[in-house]
């Protein structure tokens, strides 16, 4: 998995139909998703419940690409080895998620996998900025965690930009996860985010038997971003 900061569109599989979660993850992939973006949510860091290890572990023989991991759990650490033998290529933690998070990205890490730090809307760039030197991405979520569908919040892109200039000249992805689609699309990426989670803006339309929809969707977001 090589760096670099073309755009790239990670469709969330929380808006997928659960029924069919192999055959959906070769649809989006087919249609031009660069990465495929799992939600874990354990109904008590966020108030919803989705997937864990199991999940990823049967979805991943239906993944070519990159398999992106969003841990929306506290505590993190138990979980970090079975996501990883699951096949997690990045795993992401919340800053918020715990008091040790130095520790979790170097157990992230340590497990073979990228190293991803997320942060809440309510959280300040300066909350990562010690941590940059071992972190592989950083997670802006531009909704409250928890749901799928939520409003955009537009007062993030200001973080965005300031992540920008933070990171430099360091090999980190900037994510945006939260509200994407063609019309804020543009905003992020001009603000320095190069990946682009999408849920209801992806597989609105479409389904497994008609995923044309999915690659529509996809190549608008992309096309908004603008590069």
């Amino acid at each position: 998995m090589g760096f670099d900061r073309s755009i790239k569109i990670a469709p969330s599989i929380l808006s997928a139909d659960f029924a069919n979660f192999g055959a959906e993850c070769e649809a989006i992939e087919a249609q031009g998703a660069d990465w495929v973006h799992v939600d874990v949510m354990d109904g008590h860091f966020v108030p919803n419940i989705t997937f864990g290890p199991a999940t990823c572990a049967a979805i991943r023989p239906h993944i070519k690409g990159v398999m992106d991991v969003h841990l929306m759990i506290a505590p993190v650490d138990p979980y970090i080895e079975g996501f990883a033998k699951a096949g997690a290529d990045i795993i992401t933690a919340h800053v918020e998620a715990g008091p040790h998070i130095h520790r979790t990205l170097q157990a992230i890490r340590g497990a073979g996998a990228k190293a991803g730090v997320a942060l809440n809307p309510g959280t300040p760039a300066t909350a990562i900025d010690t941590l940059l030197d071992m972190v592989d991405l950083v997670c802006v979520m531009t909704v409250n965690p928890g749901f799928g569908g939520q409003k955009f919040i537009h007062s993030q892109v200001d973080k965005v930009r300031d992540l920008r200039a933070m990171i430099g000249d360091r090999p980190i992805h900037i994510e945006i996860d939260g509200g994407v689609d063609p019309t804020t699309a543009p905003l992020v990426a001009a603000a320095g985010a190069d990946v682009l989670v999408a849920g209801s803006a992806v597989f609105r339309g479409g389904s497994v038997t008609d995923p044309t929809p999915y690659g529509e969707n996809i190549r608008a977001i992309r096309a908004a971003a603008g590069r």
